[in-house]
């Protein structure tokens, strides 16, 4: 599974911004692409993690659009689904959610019921950064 980090491109981001002008965008924002299955992870408008994921499965509904996480659970378990543990949940939209999953093997292609799973260390990595930076943006597009 690749896992790419730009530190080096947002640690001269960041020094940077104060000669040149400011990222057009600031905070977390989890961008997740459903054609390639992918989330990139933008911190204060610059790349830092780019992870695959698994969205719906046909005959179920990701939803597109730009969202704001609202609840965080370090572990929730789906009322849905029948307890299937939903790890490091970051809720955007009524009961979708962005959380970890244990069949990593799926990641990289459709295979949810609309939610948008990753592989466990991913999934804490930016419930750990949404949750240290107040929050984060969920942009999802097909």
């Amino acid at each position: 599974m690749a896992v790419r980090h730009w530190a080096g491109a947002a640690l001269l981001g960041g020094l940077l911004a104060g000669v040149l002008s400011a990222p057009a965008a600031a905070g977390v924002v989890a961008q997740i692409d459903q054609g390639s299955q992918r989330m990139r992870v933008f911190v204060d408008g610059y790349p830092a993690y780019d992870w695959p994921v698994s969205t719906a499965r046909r005959g179920y509904v990701t939803p597109t659009g730009r969202y704001r996480v609202g609840l965080m659970a370090p572990m929730w378990r789906s009322h849905k689904y029948h307890g299937s543990p939903m790890p490091h949940a970051m809720f955007f939209r009524g009961g979708y959610a962005i959380h970890g999953t244990y069949a990593t093997g799926s990641l990289g292609r459709r295979a949810s019921h609309g939610c948008i799973r990753l592989s466990p260390g991913h999934a804490a990595a930016l419930f750990s950064l949404a949750r240290s930076r107040g929050g984060a943006a969920v942009v999802i597009r097909n």
